[in-house]
């Protein structure tokens, strides 16, 4: 019995200073790190748990636009391709309550991550890195826009005709008259040869 209760003992000290301890939150790496476990072991419920608040609305959205579940847009909408066996991090930056990762993806190339904490832990923001695409899109947009107002870029000329670009024929194509009957065909009569002349 003596061993018994100082082993209870043993615990719940154990138990009270972990839990009391100010350990500080896991860092975005480790966050993408135990995203990855949890998406090659199909965990859906991590991967949620590892996603913003902003994600999770934009996943929802998402399934109740195409009829299906919060679950199946999770598990279809990874960060990874499924057949990626190797995870690579690098250039985490954090800027108070946000933080980018660069990650490898399946062809070499690096991808950032954007990564949010909420509640003292670092999740995974697919909010952020959609709102960063769209920026980085209108950005080039209005480069493109002002390099074409400054002749840098020639506009190619229109390959219509100059002149009139009315059609020749206006007329409007007739419209059956759905009161009048349509005329039988006789599936029985050959029609007559075609002539090549």
């Amino acid at each position: 019995m003596r061993i018994f209760l100082t082993v209870l003992v043993s615990l719940s000290l154990l138990l009270f200073v972990a839990c009391g301890s100010n350990e500080e939150p896991a860092t975005p790496v480790e966050t993408l790190k135990a995203y990855t476990i949890a998406m090659k072991s199909k965990d859906i419920t991590m991967m949620k748990l590892l996603l913003s608040e902003g994600s999770l609305k934009l996943h929802q959205d998402e399934a109740s636009a195409r009829g299906v579940t919060l679950d199946e847009i999770v598990q279809q909408q990874t960060l990874f391709a499924p057949d990626q066996r190797v995870f690579d991090y690098r250039n985490q930056k954090i800027e108070g309550d946000s933080a980018t990762v660069e990650v490898k993806n399946a062809f070499g190339g690096w991808d950032t991550v954007f990564l949010v904490r909420e509640g003292g832990t670092w999740k995974i923001d697919r909010k952020g890195t959609s709102d960063k695409m769209i920026e980085d899109i209108e950005k080039q947009n209005e480069l493109l826009d002002q390099q074409i107002e400054e002749g840098q870029i020639p506009v190619e000329e229109s390959p219509l005709p100059e002149g009139d670009l009315t059609p020749a024929d206006t007329t409007p194509s007739p419209v059956p008259n759905p009161n009048e009957p349509v005329p039988s065909v006789d599936p029985t009569t050959t029609p007559p040869p075609a002539s090549f002349n």
